[in-house]
């Protein structure tokens, strides 16, 4: 990857939906030879797609959490099935420390938090921080020059 393709992730990160003709008359290149790079990079896995950003609360998700949660090593295969059928899990990690995976979920209210919360606790313990506010939001990966 050298320094245009670099510059092709910063523009692509900063707005998915930037144009060929834009990212070539920003990195000096033609329109096919970014759809180049840009397919390349797709195709390497760099590149891993495109999505909108939405607002939860417009959507009328008003509570969002970070739960911890202790699976056991057998259970999980079985979790991350489950985990995979909830919409509300907007992300799911193995982690290290007390807890063995960490999610990010979204809900309409605290009590339908607390309906999923009742049934998480089948696979283990769980430790739950409700989000006041979001200082710094989600963000693309600093790309080093």
């Amino acid at each position: 990857m050298d320094r245009v393709d670099k510059e092709i992730l910063k523009l692509l990160q900063q707005n998915g939906r930037l144009s060929l003709k834009t990212i070539a008359e920003k990195t000096f290149l033609s329109s096919p030879a970014v759809s180049a790079r840009i397919e390349r990079m797709e195709n390497d896995g760099i590149i891993l797609g495109y999505e909108a950003k939405v607002s939860p609360i417009r959507m009328g998700y008003h509570i969002l959490a970070y739960i911890n949660l202790n699976v056991q090593p057998e259970d999980k295969n079985k979790f991350y099935k489950y985990a995979e059928s909830i919409p509300n899990i907007l992300e799911c990690s193995s982690v290290t420390g007390e807890y063995s995976v960490i999610m990010k979920a979204a809900f309409e209210s605290t009590m339908k938090l607390d309906t999923f919360l009742g049934q998480l606790q089948k696979f283990g313990k769980t430790s739950t921080q409700i989000v006041f506010a979001t200082h710094v939001g989600p963000r693309g990966i600093q790309i080093q020059e």
